[in-house]
């Protein structure tokens, strides 16, 4: 017993020994491997690099090019290391070991996937402001395994791929502008056309608002104390574009219909002997506060 064991072990370091020789050329193969893959990456960089092609699809390029030269060097190394090896058994051995994987690394191989066709397609380039499953910002990475989010407050999320492929994706800068809104409300005393006028000449004049898209001005609702006004125009489609076009959009409205004498009136009821009482209390009952 004792001896056949030794016997094996004699055996097994007599291969080793006869096959480090292939080992050696193996490593250097490998070695060999990672700096064609280098140049190889250089070289696709540089040709693309003169293309109109999107970053996220330059990025895919480059990695297959690189994983390419590495399963061609690994496949070589692996022939010259196990001799009775043939193309055939190894590309064998790979789709069944693959499939074993599969099963094992599903998510992986589902955002792997998903890296690929969120990088092949046309929308969400890199530098796009994005929102999905509640999260919203600036994308910064697309890598074949996650997409990297860059928050408005500053904060990077890591997203895996497979999330923005599954469920809807909303870009906020798909294109330059955007139509954004905002609700003002004018008393029920006043002329509601010459409101609108007032409100229109207000927004024409502000910088940020592209006026050939058009503004549109709705009365849109009786409220408590007011008429509301739906307005509606075209500005730059980053987040911080449209909160700048709106500050300048409700202060131009709020200076016009100050200058015009209409009354942007407070969730008040005014009463016949112009008495503003809070609503639910009555005239002449003092306000406790409570």
């Amino acid at each position: 017993m004792l001896n056949t064991l030794l016997d094996q072990l004699n055996s097994m370091g007599t291969e080793f020994v006869r096959a480090l020789p292939d080992v050696a050329i193996a490593l250097v193969i490998v070695l060999i491997t990672a700096i064609v893959a280098k140049f190889a990456v250089r070289i696709a960089d540089g040709l693309i690099g003169k293309t109109d092609l999107r970053a996220s699809l330059r990025n895919l390029i480059e990695t297959l090019v690189k994983l390419g030269v590495w399963i061609l060097g690994l496949m070589i190394a692996a022939i010259v290391v196990f001799p009775g090896m043939t193309v055939g058994t190894l590309v064998a051995g790979l789709g069944i070991g693959a499939v074993a994987v599969g099963f094992a690394f599903q998510d992986i191989f589902e955002n792997f996937l998903a890296g690929v066709l969120i990088m092949v397609r046309e929308k969400m380039r890199i530098g796009d402001v994005i929102e999905c499953e509640g999260i919203m910002g600036k994308v910064e990475h697309i890598t074949l395994r996650e997409t990297h989010v860059r928050k408005l407050s500053g904060e990077v999320t890591v997203v895996p791929n497979s999330i923005l492929f599954k469920n809807p994706v909303e870009i906020l800068t798909d294109k330059d502008q955007r139509r954004h809104e905002v609700v003002i409300g004018v008393s029920y005393d006043t002329d509601l056309d010459e409101a609108a006028e007032v409100i229109r000449k207000a927004v024409t004049a502000v910088e940020e608002i592209d006026t050939e898209r058009g503004i549109d001005i709705f009365a849109q609702e009786f409220n408590s104390s007011s008429v509301d006004f739906l307005v509606r125009y075209w500005a730059g489609s980053t987040p911080r574009a449209g909160r700048e076009s709106t500050d300048r959009v409700i202060r131009a409205i709020k200076r016009g219909l100050d200058d015009a004498g209409i009354e942007i009136p407070f969730p008040y009821i005014t009463h016949t002997f112009k008495e503003k009482v809070p609503l639910g209390e009555k005239p002449g009952e003092p306000n406790t506060g409570d």
